[in-house]
C-alpha cells in the first residue's frame, strides 16, 4: 500500500480536492487501484448537521455517510463508490479514542493527544488504505498548514512516513502563487512560508503544486525549488483552466504521474486517457447553451448545491450543450413577497427549465412551490429533488386538486391536507446526526412511466436523506387526480418518483440523483431534464 498525504497552504479553497482528485484518476488510468480519504478537522463527527452556508454541501454516500463534499469529487473523477470511513474528522477520532478510555481500553494510562489521539488517525487510515484492497491511498488534509486543530493529523502523516519509508509515503503541497497586479510578477514568498510551517513540523514536501491564475514561469518554478527543498522537476503548475475536468490533463502533460509512479516505485504503464479528453472536450466545447432555473434557499453559496451542478454538467456534455445556471433565491413569504414572485416570474419566463433540490426549513418554502406551479401551468421542463418532490405534490394538491393549504406536517402540523408526513421511524428520533432515512435504497419503477423510460430499468439504487414522505393516506387520491407515483420504494410504501404524464417532462422524487451522476454516466433524472429543456428551446425559437 503506498500513501500520498495533500495538503494546502497559504488559505483554503485552493483546490486540493481537485488535485488530489486529479492525480487519483491517472493512477487509475495508468491501471492502478485508487482511494482516497478527506480529513476535515472539525469536531462534528459528520457533515450532517452543518449548514450548507458553513462547509457547501453534504455529500451523502451509500451506506448513508454524511460527509465533506470533496468526497463527492472522488467519486466523480475516479468512479468509484467510498464509505463514511473514507472521511476522518476529529470528531470522529475523538469519539472512539474516548469511548476506548471508558472501556479501560488503555489500561489505565494517562490518555493524550500524543500518542493516542495520533495513534488512532494513523489507524483509521491504514485500515481504511488495506481495507479497499488498493494500490494507492490519497488522503487530503483539510484546513492549511498552521491550523491548531489540524496538528495532530500532520503528525499522524510525518509519524506514517518515518514508519514506512518514503519509498511508500509521499507528500504533496498545494500552495499559492498570487501574481501582484502593479507589476505581473509571480510572487512564491507565500509558498516559502508555507513550507518552512510545514518543514518546522517534519515534514519535507516531495512536491508542490501551485495554484496560479497563468502557468508558472521556469524561474518561479526554479526559484521555488530552491528555497523549498524539491527538485524543479517536482514544481508542477494548477493554472486556471476552463473546467475543472482539465485539470488531470494539465498535470499529466507536465509530467506529474510519471513523477509520483517514480517516487512510489510503481510499475509504469500506459496512462489512457482517451475517453476523458473526449469528455473535456464536449464540454469546452458545446454546440449551443441552454438556462436552467435552481430555485433554493442556499444560492449566496454555490458550493452547498455542487453536486447539482456537476451533474448539469454531466448530462450537458451527453447531450451537446452548456447549461447556463440561473441561481433563484426562493422569495420568502411577507413583506414583498408578492413582488419578489413577480420578479421570480419574469426571470423564470426566460429559462428552459427549471429544478428545484432538497433542503430543510419552512424558509422558502412558498417560492418554491410558486416555480414549481409557473412550470407546471407553462409547461417548463421540471424536475423537483428530495423536499422540491415534496413540494411539488402540494402544488399539485393545491391548485390542481383544489386543495387549499395543503401543505407538509414539516411546515404546517395543523395544515388540513397532510399530503406529505414524517417517516413512522422518525418519531421516535431524539438526536439529529446522523438518523434521517440515509444512503443507498432501492425502488421498484413501473414500466410505461416516464422514470422507467430514463432509467431504462424496473429496479434502480439511489441515495436518500429525508425524515418526511409522501403521506400515504393521500396516494391513491392524488393519483386519480392524475399524477402518477411510478417509483416506489421495496416495502411498497414509500413514494419515490412522481411524474405528470401530459407534461412535456415534469418530475420528483425523493431521493438525490445528483450523488450518483458521473462524467460519463450522467443521472437519468438530469439527463432527462436537459434534453427536455434542449427540445424545449429549439420550440420556443422555432
Amino acid at each position: 500500500m503506498k500513501y500520498i498525504f495533500v495538503s494546502g497552504g497559504v488559505l483554503s479553497g485552493l483546490g486540493k480536492g481537485i488535485a488530489t482528485s486529479s492525480l487519483g484518476l491517472l493512477l487509475k488510468r495508468s491501471g492502478l487501484k485508487v482511494t482516497a480519504i478527506k480529513v476535515d478537522p472539525y469536531l462534528n463527527c459528520d457533515a450532517g448537521t452543518m449548514n450548507p452556508y458553513e462547509h457547501g454541501e453534504v455529500f451523502v454516500l451509500h451506506d448513508g455517510g454524511e460527509v465533506d463534499l470533496d468526497l463527492g469529487n472522488y467519486e466523480r473523477f475516479l468512479d468509484i463508490t467510498l464509505s463514511s470511513e473514507h472521511n476522518i474528522t476529529t470528531g470522529k477520532i475523538y469519539r472512539s479514542v474516548i469511548e476506548k478510555e471508558r472501556r479501560g481500553d488503555y489500561l489505565g494510562k494517562t490518555v493524550q493527544i500524543i500518542p493516542h489521539i495520533v495513534q488512532e488517525i494513523k489507524n483509521t487510515i491504514t485500515n481504511v488504505g488495506k481495507g479497499s484492497g488498493c494500490d494507492v491511498c490519497l488522503i487530503e488534509l483539510g484546513g492549511t498548514v498552521g491550523d491548531m486543530e489540524s496538528m495532530p493529523f500532520l503528525e499522524a502523516a510525518r509519524q506514517l512516513h518515518m514508519e514506512l519509508g518514503g519509498g511508500d509515503v509521499i507528500f504533496i503541497h498545494t500552495t499559492l502563487i498570487p501574481i501582484m497586479g502593479v507589476v505581473g510578477e509571480q510572487k512564491t514568498k507565500p509558498t516559502q512560508h508555507s513550507v518552512k510551517e510545514l518543514r518546522s513540523i517534519g515534514i519535507q514536501p516531495d512536491i508542490i503544486i501551485g495554484r496560479c491564475s497563468e502557468p508558472l514561469a521556469q524561474t518561479t518554478k526554479e526559484k521555488i525549488s530552491l528555497f523549498c527543498n524539491v527538485p524543479v522537476k517536482a514544481v508542477f503548475t494548477a493554472h486556471d483552466v476552463s473546467t475543472v475536468y482539465r485539470v488531470p490533463i494539465l498535470l499529466h502533460e507536465q509530467g506529474l504521474t510519471d513523477y509520483v509512479r517514480d517516487r512510489l516505485e510503481l510499475k509504469k504503464n500506459v496512462t489512457d486517457l482517451d475517453a476523458w479528453r473526449e469528455f473535456v472536450e464536449r464540454i469546452e466545447r458545446p454546440k449551443e447553451t441552454i438556462k436552467i432555473a435552481l430555485v433554493g434557499k442556499y444560492t449566496g453559496l454555490k458550493d452547498s448545491y455542487i453536486s447539482h451542478y456537476k451533474a448539469f454538467e454531466h448530462s450537458g456534455a451527453k447531450a451537446g450543450v452548456s447549461i447556463d445556471v440561473v441561481w433563484i433565491d426562493a422569495p420568502e413569504r411577507g413583506v414583498g413577497f408578492e413582488e419578489e414572485l413577480r420578479g421570480m416570474r419574469e426571470q423564470l419566463s426566460s429559462v428552459h427549465g427549471i429544478l428545484v433540490p432538497g433542503g430543510f426549513g419552512v424558509r422558502g418554502t412558498e417560492g418554491k412551490i410558486e416555480a414549481i406551479r409557473y412550470a407546471r401551468e407553462n409547461n417548463i421542463p421540471f424536475l423537483g429533488i428530495c423536499l422540491g418532490f415534496q413540494l411539488a405534490v402540494s402544488e399539485f394538491a393545491r391548485n390542481v386538486m383544489g386543495l387549499e393549504g395543503a401543505n407538509s406536517t414539516e411546515f404546517d402540523e395543523q395544515t388540513r391536507y397532510p399530503v406529505v408526513d414524517i417517516l413512522p421511524e422518525q418519531l421516535r428520533v431524539t438526536q439529529m446526526g446522523a438518523t434521517m432515512r440515509l444512503g443507498a435504497q432501492k425502488c421498484i419503477i413501473r414500466k410505461d412511466t416516464l422514470a422507467y423510460g430514463l432509467y431504462d430499468a424496473g429496479e434502480i439504487y439511489e441515495r436518500h436523506r429525508h425524515r418526511y414522505e409522501i403521506n400515504p393516506d393521500w396516494i391513491e387520491r392524488i393519483e386519480d387526480a392524475g399524477m402518477v407515483f411510478s417509483g416506489i420504494s421495496e416495502d411498497g410504501i414509500k413514494m419515490e418518483i412522481g411524474e405528470l404524464p401530459d407534461a412535456r417532462y415534469h418530475i420528483g422524487c425523493q431521493f438525490h440523483p445528483e450523488f450518483l451522476s458521473r462524467p460519463e454516466k450522467p443521472a437519468p433524472l438530469f439527463l432527462g431534464l436537459v434534453k427536455a429543456a434542449k427540445n424545449f428551446k429549439r420550440k420556443r425559437e422555432g
